[in-house]
């Protein structure tokens, strides 16, 4: 959090999994390929605006085998 005592920016990190998830095609939902995922690092900042409201600034989803 920045600054700690009274913050306006917080960034957040997390691991996702998806061992098991695979990909299937929008236009007929067939699956596209038989290879399933894995763990991957997620980030992301949070500022908050000038009406006090927190709004997603930045959001990465990094390569499998990243956490």
């Amino acid at each position: 959090m920045d600054p700690l005592s009274d913050p306006n920016t917080v960034l957040i990190s997390d691991c996702g999994d998806s061992t098991h998830w695979l990909k299937y095609r929008a236009d007929n939902g067939k699956l596209a390929d038989d290879e399933p995922g894995g763990r991957r690092s997620i980030t992301a900042e949070v500022k908050r605006q000038s009406d006090g409201k927190w709004k997603v600034t930045r959001f990465a989803v990094e390569e499998i085998g990243s956490c």
